[in-house]
């Protein structure tokens, strides 16, 4: 486990946008059906594993947990952002959330049966990417299943590529490298889909869905 040393930074940005971003962002997923059927069958995995406990990394005001709570999972949020964990819990107070970063979660070895990470990875500088991936890694159990959101490159040849974020400095991944990343701590991809963006999207980025399992 490491500590980031981007995460002072990433905490204080989103600590001070907090209330205006749970305004803007409480419901991410209601023109979004495609996703929402990605968390769907994650979720049907999940419980047909074990049913295991789902950790929400980089939660935010945590609409995304009360959604996977939804659909059966024994969700909880993480968040580096004290802000968003006191908004989350403000407006979920029958779920549990706690303040941590992802390369350095408070959770057992092996103690998740799923873990996602919705566009929560797009803060971290390139160095440190194999460490959160190996975290992520440690806390699933064997058969466990990781659900990344993120921003893809242009090309899929280019590792990484820098973008303007409207908080803090952020990160598109190729598909591959961070498949690749995966498998390299024991979980393997599953499937993956890319999403074009629209023409009135905000960012003309396409998003990559990338479902993993950890190696039995």
């Amino acid at each position: 486990m490491v500590e980031l040393d981007s995460l002072p930074a990433t905490r204080d940005a989103y600590d001070a946008v907090a209330t205006r971003y749970a305004q803007q962002f409480t419901d991410t997923l209601h023109d979004r059906p495609l996703e929402r059927a990605l968390l769907a069958a994650f979720a049907e995995t999940v419980r047909a594993g074990g049913d295991g406990e789902v950790a929400d990394l980089g939660c935010g005001p945590g609409h995304i947990t009360a959604h996977l709570r939804r659909l059966g999972l024994r969700a909880f949020g993480v968040d580096a952002s004290p802000a968003m964990i006191g908004l989350a819990q403000q407006a979920n107070p029958e779920l549990r959330f706690e303040v941590g970063s992802m390369a350095a979660l408070d959770i057992a070895d092996g103690a998740l049966g799923g873990v996602i990470s919705r566009f929560s990875i797009i803060h971290t500088p390139p160095q440190n990417l194999p460490a959160v991936v190996a975290e992520l890694a440690r806390v699933l159990a064997p058969g466990g299943h990781l659900l990344i959101s993120c921003y893809a490159t242009d090309d899929a040849a280019i590792p990484t590529q820098s973008f303007d974020h409207s908080v803090v400095t952020a990160y598109r991944w190729s598909p591959d490298h961070l498949a690749g990343l995966l498998c390299d701590v024991g979980v393997s991809e599953v499937a993956r889909v890319l999403c074009r963006p629209k023409p009135t999207d905000k960012r003309q980025f396409q998003e990559l869905q990338l479902l993993a399992a950890k190696n039995e």
